[in-house]
């Protein structure tokens, strides 16, 4: 993506606005949902705010400009100012994904009533990026969404044993999603889910 900035400066511009309407959509959802389940932290970090300044993390920001892998500052929330801390924690982890989903398909709505061709172009960019964000976070491994998001739906006994792989994320992460030899069956599942929504969503 960086590269883009000197080869295609209007490329680079719009995937630069989708990256922080990605990025930005995801974490308030995280702290909006946190916020009416309960918990203060996310109000009183200041992450009750579509400012993507509040959401950015620069280490993270920087991987997704040069490497496409990245993140935005984690939001903080504590369980114990939830009522139900699992599925509660659940909820907050897939309201990131959803927002951008929801984000998507309100650019798919107006790129079908949209006739300047500029406009356009930086929806399908805001529909890819949304998107692709979305399905890669609901990887059901640590430190990603999907992790919380199965605990949640898992049985308690159960969930307490998928709780004890959380240590083991990063690792996990680098054999099944980013091996250093290989290619990933991880990433070419999302890859297909990812293509066949942004094909629905794109005309």
């Amino acid at each position: 993506m960086l590269g883009s900035l000197v080869n295609n400066p209007i490329s680079f511009f719009f995937s630069a606005i989708a990256l922080l309407s990605a990025i930005t959509i995801h974490e308030f959802a995280h702290a909006w949902t946190a916020d009416r389940l309960g918990d203060p932290n996310p109000r009183l970090d200041g992450r009750l705010t579509l400012n993507p300044l509040a959401h950015l993390d620069l280490v993270g920001t920087l991987l997704l400009l040069v490497a496409h892998f990245g993140w935005g500052k984690p939001v903080r929330f504590d369980p114990y100012n939830l009522k139900n801390p699992r599925r509660d924690a659940a909820l907050i982890s897939l309201a990131g994904a959803a927002a951008n989903l929801l984000l998507a398909g309100f650019c798919s709505i107006l790129l079908r009533f949209v006739p300047i061709v500029f406009i356009a172009v930086l929806l399908q960019a805001i529909i890819i990026m949304n998107v692709s964000l979305a399905i890669f976070n609901l990887i059901p491994i640590h430190p990603l969404d999907g992790f919380k998001v199965v605990e949640g739906l898992l049985p308690e006994d159960t969930a307490r044993q998928w709780h004890q792989l959380e240590g083991l994320g990063y690792i996990m992460l680098f054999i099944f999603v980013f091996p250093l030899f290989g290619s990933s069956a991880v990433l070419s599942v999302v890859y297909r889910i990812t293509e066949s929504i942004i094909s629905f969503l794109i005309p």
